[in-house]
């Protein structure tokens, strides 16, 4: 029987109906003539762990059961199928399992309003019910390109309220086109998840981002292209990371990393994707502590991306400039704990080099961390309060820089530049 007869049988489209994703991993473990333990060799972990992820696949981290189902040979779209991820039951993926009280929805509004973050707690009550059953399409007469791309455009100017407030419907329409089966609908409903699971890492909501970014990856993996695969990869290891699952978010990168440079970067388009996965892999190698490694990959960046033009094709999907793996580098410096190499690769950068407010702004909070990592609270002030000043939500919005923020109005009120910063952050002085 051929593999594609084999998944295509009365058993496999029974396990798809039921929607039962770790009865095909099993399915295919025993076609192979596997034990459970041969698989979780494979895929590292217990053979008491493979044998809960076949019983209960729907309610396992949904990175382990991908894992798994590509070591057996599960086809992508069997498994986006058995996982409700095709068709009318594009909705139906389950939520994670709660990893703590943050998960209690009251519990989580009364965290955000305590932050006083600018993200209003019915903006994400609106995408966590989209997230869990997905709205009909909204009957838009402005093409779905053009409506992504002013999404986008929210994204890079900072506006993240503006942005969660569109996603619900943005995803629905996506959703819908997607079930026409075409490569190009899956790789724009992956770039919508993508997208979704930017602003919720950059608001702090890793558990949502969690979600769309695994949701992004199934889709990118159905519509064929590595660039749109890479994209999602990205997202997943950034949310991996936050998530202090170091391991996972290294494979990952390292995964898309393999997969970008396999496309023999024959244009500027996967010579730019490849720049971008190298600064993802050095800033994620960073925070392991993998310091050779992390210095190794943006010194190949900075390689890659000296062809790269600074002004950025309209269209392309990944941003990256000369100017923005130096900024990347600041990040990696800071990250291995050595503020004053930081300091130095971002001596040149000034805010002319970015083009968008978001980008601008992130200049200035990775100097900012960098100073406030140096102990040196007035420059910090200064570099979060021009980061405020072009981009509100970099400052307002991300918990790590408003945690500065925070500890520079407790500690340092009397520095110049904390209460003006205070105030245009909205804090209470």
């Amino acid at each position: 029987m051929s593999a594609d007869q084999l998944w295509s049988s009365g058993t496999v489209r029974a396990l798809v109906d039921s929607l039962d994703p770790g009865g095909l991993i099993r399915f295919g473990r025993q076609g192979r003539g596997w034990r459970q333990s041969d698989l979780g060799a494979r895929i590292g972990c217990s053979a008491s762990t493979v044998s809960r992820l076949e019983q209960h696949g729907r309610h396992t981290d949904l990175d382990l059961i991908r894992h798994a189902a590509k070591e057996v040979g599960v086809p992508t779209n069997v498994l986006a199928a058995s996982l409700g991820l095709t068709g009318e039951q594009a909705t139906r993926v389950p939520r994670e399992r709660p990893s703590c009280a943050e998960e209690d929805p009251m519990r989580r509004r009364t965290l955000l309003a305590a932050a006083g973050l600018a993200t209003p707690a019915m903006l994400m009550t609106s995408v966590d019910d989209a997230l869990a059953s997905m709205p009909g399409p909204t009957g838009s007469p402005v093409s779905f390109d053009s409506r992504l791309a002013a999404a986008r455009g929210y994204f890079d100017a900072g506006q993240n309220a503006r942005l969660l407030k569109v996603l619900p419907g943005l995803l629905a329409d996506a959703h819908h086109a997607a079930r026409g089966r075409e490569e190009i609908q899956f790789a724009r409903l992956s770039a919508s998840y993508s997208l979704a699971a930017q602003v919720l890492t950059k608001i702090g909501r890793y558990d949502q981002a969690r979600l769309t970014s695994d949701r992004a990856t199934v889709f990118a993996d159905l519509s064929g292209s590595p660039l749109v695969a890479a994209a999602a990869a990205r997202e997943l290891s950034i949310v991996l990371r936050h998530q202090d699952r170091p391991a996972a978010a290294q494979r990952h990168i390292l995964d898309a990393l393999s997969q970008v440079e396999a496309t023999g970067l024959k244009n500027g388009a996967q010579t730019a994707a490849y720049a971008q996965m190298l600064c993802t892999t050095s800033y994620t190698s960073a925070r392991s502590g993998d310091r050779d490694l992390a210095l190794d990959m943006i010194r190949e960046a900075k390689r890659a991306a000296r062809d790269l033009p600074e002004e950025v094709p309209e269209g392309r999907l990944f941003s990256i400039t000369s100017a923005a793996v130096d900024l990347y580098t600041v990040g990696v410096h800071w990250a291995l704990g050595d503020a004053g190499a930081a300091l130095e690769a971002g001596r040149g950068l000034h805010a002319g080099q970015f083009k968008t407010p978001e980008r601008k702004g992130r200049m200035h909070t990775d100097l900012g961390r960098a100073w406030w990592q140096w102990g040196k609270p007035e420059q910090t002030a200064a570099e979060m309060l021009s980061a405020a000043r072009v981009s509100p939500g970099e400052v307002r919005d991300r918990p790590a820089i408003r945690k500065i923020v925070e500890d520079l109005r407790s500690h340092h009120a009397h520095t110049v530049g904390v209460r003006e910063l205070v105030g245009a952050v909205g804090m209470q002085s």
